[in-house]
């Protein structure tokens, strides 16, 4: 029998007590998976309450699927304890706070978007509209999907942007990428009950969900190396994966463009079994600056093998945190039996917001109005770099919100790093994004640009410049 300790004192209600006590235990593995909870008649009893108050606990649980109500037998606890207690941010909260004490002249990150370009009086008109008598149905529940409504405006947006043919159906809606790689990652250890996962991915790559897989879901995650197309599918070949992730349309973090054949190499690679994925993250495809933007791989698909994730957080803002998957019909099959309990983790009032802006027009007009800016600010940061002659080398131009920039220096990436900061400039090494270390004889850095205005940009440039001048080479 469950021993919750009531605090009759305490401001915050009985059921709420009992409620974040039992998500708790599940959280951190003292419930497991399947684990059958005593009846609401039996814990009322036993800790001398109203059985209201019980329900009302185990209703929010089974709201927010933490367990489950199995007709006459009683309530689980669902498959979610391990999904529960991921660690969505494994950072070194100490190097944080030191970072943050640290200010900065010019911050070249290429993780920011400028802010300034948020569409405030779109968005606010957007919230005013959703605000009115007619949408009460919006603080209810929705589909867990995600409301239909928007499924069907993503789904217009990827067919007439990126080439991309799916159903509505399909489309998973989630907060953020991180957290549908979290459900991908159940619903692979769903799929196959019988051998561990493996995943291929690139090196180097997004360490986010590197991250996800490893320390969250722990997978053994085999990285591979990359050459001027790509990852390399005659090494994917001779692995053992069962699924590989991608950025094939701009890779993250070099730049480099997937072209046809390797696509094609690919796609064969993932058809020659069953349980075979590609997950081809398209995480910044609206920003390319030269020549027509690149179709996404899922567009290739024609068996369904590609699982597509999306995000609006580059376009818009981070903080919206708003994104999408698009499952093939094999796996959306087990999504459904097996994850559908799982409740929408983004709101309805931002769905109702994100869907408007989408199929009003809004959207088109605001990556018009940034690619613009950002295509400015790109082509500025080119000429800047000028200055630095045939001392440094420039990849992944033309497209995405960063270079990469190789110094032609004895430094070390982090005598660099240190070198340009004690300057008041802040950099971002290119060997963080390396699962295992690379070939490279030269310190890289991600150049970003977005959140700099073109002055900060041709004055930061410069300043970089007069710092390590004396320690490069031709």
């Amino acid at each position: 029998m469950l021993s919750v300790p009531i605090d009759l004192e305490s401001p915050v209600p009985m059921y709420e007590q009992i409620y974040s006590y039992i998500k708790n235990d599940i959280k951190d593995g003292r419930l497991t998976e399947r684990s059958k909870l005593p009846s609401a008649r039996s814990l009322a009893t036993h800790l001398n309450i109203s059985r209201n108050t019980v329900d009302m606990a185990y209703s929010q649980l089974v709201s927010e699927g933490y367990i489950e109500s199995v007709p006459k037998s009683g309530f689980y606890v669902a498959a979610v304890s391990a999904l529960a207690s991921i660690p969505l941010m494994p950072l070194n909260r100490k190097e944080n706070k030191k970072e943050e004490k640290k200010s900065f002249l010019y911050d070249f990150s290429p993780f920011a978007i400028d802010i300034n370009s948020f569409p405030h009086n779109i968005w606010r008109k957007l919230s005013k509209d959703c605000m009115n008598e007619y949408n009460n149905e919006l603080f209810l529940l929705g589909d867990s999907k995600g409301d239909e409504s928007l499924r069907n405006a993503i789904a217009g947006y990827l067919y007439s942007s990126r080439g991309v043919i799916c159903s509505p159906e399909q489309i998973i809606v989630g907060a953020g990428t991180d957290y549908l790689l979290l459900l991908l990652s159940k619903l692979f250890s769903v799929q196959k009950t019988d051998n561990p996962v493996i995943i291929a991915m690139e090196n180097p790559t997004y360490k986010r969900a590197y991250e996800i897989f490893t320390t969250g879901m722990q997978f053994e995650v085999l990285p591979v190396g990359l050459d001027q197309n790509g990852i390399r599918v005659d090494k994917l070949s001779g692995s053992k994966a069962d699924v590989v992730y991608v950025t094939p349309s701009h890779q993250y973090p070099l730049g480099l463009v997937m072209p046809v054949k390797r696509r094609q190499e690919l796609l064969s690679w993932a058809s020659l079994k069953n349980e075979r994925y590609i997950i081809e993250d398209d995480h910044d495809s609206e920003f390319r600056y030269k020549g027509k933007p690149i179709p996404a791989l899922k567009g290739m698909d024609s068996l369904g093998k590609v699982i597509y994730l999306g995000t609006f957080s580059r376009a818009i803002a981070p903080a919206i945190r708003v994104g999408y998957m698009v499952l093939p019909e094999e796996l959306l099959t087990l999504y459904k039996k097996h994850l559908g309990m799982f409740a929408s983790t983004v709101s309805r009032v931002d769905q109702y917001i994100i869907t408007h802006f989408l199929a009003d027009g809004y959207f088109e007009r605001h990556l018009n109005k940034i690619r613009t800016l950002y295509k400015n600010k790109h082509d500025l940061l080119l000429q800047a770099l000028k200055i630095f002659q045939n001392k440094i080398i420039l990849e992944g131009e033309h497209a995405g919100l960063h270079l990469v920039v190789y110094f032609k220096t004895s430094l070390t990436e982090k005598e660099l790093l240190d070198l340009a900061c004690s300057g008041g400039i802040k950099l971002y090494g290119l060997n963080r994004h390396y699962i295992v270390p690379g070939a490279n004889t030269l310190p890289g850095i991600l150049l970003g640009y977005a959140n700099l205005s073109e002055d900060e940009i041709k004055k930061g440039t410069l300043a970089l410049y007069e710092i390590l001048k004396d320690f490069l080479t031709d």
